[in-house]
């Protein structure tokens, strides 16, 4: 998938997201809701979806939940970002979580301490430590450059991470092998055997001083220096933002048989102008046939670098991720959100409760669970199977949004559990209307429920940011506001009822809003 602009253009997540206001800030009218839902005329033809259960199921991995990005190291040593990420560990069921920074002086990790140059993994073990404790596993991204090794002194971030080439590659190996072995010392080789490590973070979009070729050199000393620890260490790249580098990247490791485990790479929606509602299918298959073999981590992905306005507190952030988790699914083995919640500082330590430029997360500040995270947290409970659902469109001139999948899994109880997602989803801008899917079940046994359990996402159901707009967007919400917020953020369930058309058959109706998912579970 060829890239509109150059991705050097727009060094980093802050620039993408200024520069993509060329692009979109002329469509978009200063009214939030008109600038999301550009309504169609009323009357549109409803979209049947046939869910056979006679078909062969097909293996649906939840690769979404193996990770979740989170800011830079020091924000886990936070009180309140412990507390939501062990809330959405538990919800959502996310095994590995990374962040940037690990290296960087105010992590201590290799600093001046008592008035000479050492290391210092005390902060380190605290939050790997953490980690563990609650059942999750850290994803660890090598960077930034400790003052100590750097060749310069360009930094990133309202935290100053160093992005320049250590000035001597040699003491750079040794901190990997020093780290490393440490990591190994505490947590025994079995368990950190199962950590990814990934060399730096987007060398090619702001984040590294150097060339290509000198970020392959810094490849070539880090995973040596981890192999020199155990062969059996993970580790790969290049962690490069929009999919790039990767046959360059794997032909360098070919070539100079350098190890490489896994293949890493970002890619946002807003990347590739104008936004188009497959653009991630699209630019993961490429990915995935350049990866080969290996497996492929996206090591960061959102909704989009949207900041005006932003959207990741919307419903249209759920419709995404829903309508992806389906879609890129074969191409991607990680697939992890940048971020999990906001507490975050690439621009300063913001305050804003909801609708922050930077606000990428599934929570926000004061954590409350976006409709994004309601998302996610009903993904965690669908199946691992994945059943036939087709669209018969009935004209070919019918135009729709509407995309639907089904999954089935076993229950504890020993029954069968049916998921069906369907999600009205399409890119900002483009026209869009309240749909309807008829959703028609067959060759189902006699013994199949007639009713069902429906969890809707949209603009009236778990979508407490609205709630903070009616209040009139209060800068600093009182305690009483954030319990509101709260209870508006559930999510909440309604039984529906089919028409059965047969004794193997039966059939439901449910209109969906623009940017909205519903979610409708029934058993056997």
């Amino acid at each position: 998938s060829s890239k509109s602009h150059d991705r050097h253009l727009f060094p980093n997540k802050m620039w993408r997201s200024l520069a993509l206001l060329l692009f979109v800030g002329l469509a978009l009218s200063l009214d939030y809701e008109s600038s999301l839902f550009h309504l169609r005329a009323a009357g549109t033809p409803a979209v049947d979806f046939a869910v056979d259960l006679s078909k062969p199921t097909t293996p649906f991995p939840h690769f979404w939940k193996q990770c979740v990005g989170s800011g830079h190291a020091t924000l886990a040593l936070r009180e309140d970002y412990r507390r939501y990420l062990t809330q959405a560990h538990h919800d959502i069921g996310f095994k590995y979580v990374r962040f940037h920074a690990v290296l960087d002086d105010d992590m201590s990790t290799y600093t001046i301490v008592n008035g000479k140059a050492q290391t210092s993994f005390f902060n380190v073990d605290s939050i790997y430590d953490f980690l563990l404790d609650i059942g999750m596993k850290p994803l660890i991204e090598l960077s930034f450059m400790p003052t100590l090794l750097a060749s310069g002194n360009t930094t990133v971030f309202h935290y100053e991470g160093n992005t320049t080439p250590p000035s001597n590659y040699t003491q750079w190996a040794e901190l990997i092998t020093a780290f490393v072995s440490h990591l190994v010392d505490r947590y025994g080789i079995d368990e950190v055997r199962q950590w990814p490590m990934e060399v730096w973070n987007e060398p090619n979009c702001g984040f590294w001083t150097g060339s290509q070729a000198e970020y392959f050199t810094l490849y070539n000393y880090t995973a040596l220096a981890i192999k020199g620890v155990d062969s059996q260490l993970i580790v790969g790249g290049p962690a490069t933002c929009q999919s790039a580098w990767i046959p360059e990247f794997l032909n360098y490791t070919k070539t100079y048989n350098v190890p490489v485990d896994f293949v890493s790479t970002h890619e946002y929606p807003t990347d590739i102008q104008p936004v188009t509602r497959d653009v991630m299918t699209q630019v993961t298959a490429t990915a995935r046939a350049q990866a080969g073999s290996l497996p492929l981590y996206y090591t960061e992905y959102n909704d989009g670098l949207y900041s005006d306005p932003p959207y990741h507190d919307t419903p249209y952030a759920a419709a995404f991720i829903v309508k992806n988790v389906h879609d890129v699914q074969g191409n991607v083995d990680m697939w992890s959100w940048w971020t999990f919640s906001d507490i975050f500082e690439e621009q300063g330590f913001s305050s804003v409760p909801f609708f922050d430029p930077n606000g990428w997360g599934l929570m926000s500040r004061y954590g409350i669970p976006k409709p994004s995270y309601r998302a996610f947290q009903l993904l965690n409970q669908i199946g691992d199977k994945q059943l036939s659902c087709i669209r018969n469109d009935t004209s070919s001139s019918i135009t729709t949004n509407l995309e639907a999948f089904a999954t089935i899994k076993v229950t504890q109880g020993k029954q069968s559990q049916i998921d069906i997602m369907v999600y009205n989803f399409q890119v900002p801008g483009n026209a869009m209307a309240n749909e309807t899917a008829v959703i028609t079940i067959t060759n189902a046994p006699s013994t199949i429920s007639t009713t069902a359990t429906l969890h809707m996402l949209d603009k009236y159901h778990s979508n407490p940011a609205q709630l903070w707009l009616d209040q009139g967007e209060p800068a600093y919400p009182t305690k009483a506001q954030l319990k509101q917020y709260q209870i508006a953020s559930e999510l909440t369930s309604q039984t529906i009822y089919a028409k059965k058309l047969s004794s193997t058959s039966l059939q439901f109706t449910l209109t969906l809003l623009p940017q909205s998912v519903g979610f409708i579970t029934l058993g056997y």
